[in-house]
């Protein structure tokens, strides 16, 4: 868990002094009160959650919430559907502190669903993202109900989310396994993710993935391919926690083989602010949520 010291102290722009004192004062997640923050903070956003605690499979964790635009019409044209996986080391997280994440993406235009997943160390890989393949799979299912198009599905992450993410759009597999085309997949808007990060010098990825036999077949970077679907790579190039490299690398391979991709290095970003972006209070630190929106509505047509 990030702290609140390096959390205001996070790249060039410093996080408000009341936020900072606000995190002290509670003593919880610097999501957690992002969360809270962005129900109360003025904006021009126009979002609601539409649904709470929807089961996509048997387990405790395998369940999600939806957020929908206030404006959109019943029986309106379907809207474009992103799939948003929270960070977190696949060690913590909830949907219930990404609330913020969902409300910023359906204020774009988009049905957003936010899933759980199970989490180390209950789990390894590549549990958490056999779950996200269930929650695209729900997405398929049950999107119109929302007003989305199960036509129109994109994913959307942030640090190990970016990974799962990552892995979902680039190897068809786990798709195929649970009875899905993965050619569902119309983009991929990934930030602040891990690519290529073998060998395991984190204790979190070594917990998550060292037992597996190939570390290859763990690394996204494996699976790029020429008819990938659109890939939106951001990255701060202050961030200390996963290394640029992992984006411009996987950036790199894509454009090398014919694929599309677009790099963005936000200058003097860190980590977190990629997914502080997404908050009410925080949204100019950098533009990336209206650039993955922008990228993600365009290759969703």
């Amino acid at each position: 868990m990030t702290s609140a010291r390096s959390w205001r102290r996070s790249g060039k722009r410093r996080v408000p002094g009341w936020v900072a004192s606000l995190l002290l004062l509670a003593g919880c997640s610097p999501a957690g009160l992002l969360n809270g923050l962005d129900r109360i903070y003025p904006s021009t956003d126009h979002a609601r959650r539409a649904g709470r605690g929807i089961a996509y499979g048997p387990q405790a964790r395998q369940a999600l919430d939806v957020w929908v635009p206030t404006g959109a019409k019943k029986g309106g044209a379907p809207l474009p559907v992103v799939i948003f996986f929270y960070g977190g080391g696949w060690n913590a997280g909830s949907r219930g502190d990404y609330g913020f994440a969902g409300a910023a993406y359906a204020g774009q235009g988009f049905v957003a669903v936010v899933p759980d997943y199970r989490l180390v160390p209950s789990v390894r890989f590549p549990s958490f993202v056999e779950d996200g393949a269930l929650a695209v799979k729900w997405a398929r299912d049950n999107a119109a109900r929302y007003g989305g198009d199960p036509k129109r599905i994109t994913l959307a992450g942030h640090s190990a989310g970016a990974y799962n993410a990552a892995m979902l759009a680039l190897d068809g597999h786990y798709l195929r396994d649970v009875g899905v085309d993965p050619k569902i997949v119309r983009a991929a808007a990934l930030l602040a993710g891990p690519y290529d990060f073998y060998p395991f010098t984190d204790v979190r990825s070594r917990a998550a993935l060292g037992q597996w036999p190939d570390p290859r077949q763990t690394q996204p970077i494996t699976f790029a391919r020429a008819d990938s679907p659109p890939l939106f790579l951001a990255t701060g190039s202050n961030d200390r926690v996963v290394n640029p490299r992992n984006s411009r690398k996987l950036a790199a391979k894509l454009q090398s083989l014919g694929g599309t991709v677009e790099l963005r290095v936000y200058p003097g970003a860190s980590h977190i602010d990629l997914a502080t972006s997404l908050s009410r209070p925080l949204r100019r630190k950098t533009p990336v949520l209206h650039e993955s929106a922008r990228f993600l509505m365009e290759h969703s047509r």
